[in-house]
């Protein structure tokens, strides 16, 4: 993930025709309020690709942030959420050494070469966590996506601590298997 990054940036100036420091530059002078219209903007008015685009919005935000930094501000006033999120990620590192945990404004991607699941702390006393798993019935437990749309293709409502359990991990394990 980290590389293929490293070689879009590096990509970039013959690409697109500016640095990413040079685009950084060009929207902090707009400072869009919504990431879409930063990459609206720079399609419509630069002539940049989505891809591109996407990469120069998101990384312009995050400059600002370290991902310690992302995850506290997640976790701010519902402190009681951060030992499920914990108990989340310790059980999918160990899948493998090729997880990718991505912290990001609001929420945390767990990928491995494409996201399989997203963790989000809904509300004060729940996380959402969103599993990709495509033709998985729902159950009860295991609910349609909801407020992630395609993103993902399952959502698990979480409130304590004790929810990560076996069955949990196993659908983890099942959206991480499918995305190698």
């Amino acid at each position: 993930m980290e590389k293929a990054l490293q070689t879009m940036i590096d990509n970039m100036p013959e690409k697109t025709g500016k640095s990413l420091n040079e685009w950084k530059t060009i929207l902090k002078e707009k400072s869009f309020a919504k990431h879409s219209e930063g990459v609206n903007f720079l399609k419509k008015e630069h002539g940049v690709t989505h891809g591109f685009a996407n990469t120069i919005v998101t990384l312009s935000k995050e400059e600002n942030n370290s991902p310690t930094d992302l995850v506290d501000q997640q976790y701010k006033g519902k402190e009681n959420l951060f030992p499920i999120y914990e108990a989340i990620l310790n059980a999918v590192k160990t899948f493998g050494n090729d997880v990718v945990i991505t912290p990001k404004k609001t929420t945390v991607s767990l990928i491995r070469k494409k996201q399989f699941a997203l963790i989000k702390p809904a509300t004060k006393t729940r996380i959402d966590l969103g599993i990709k798993i495509k033709d998985k019935p729902t159950t009860d437990r295991l609910q349609n996506s909801g407020p992630f749309g395609t993103m993902c293709t399952h959502r698990v409502q979480l409130t304590e601590v004790s929810q990560v359990d076996s069955e949990l991990i196993d659908w983890l394990k099942e959206a991480y298997e499918k995305v190698s």
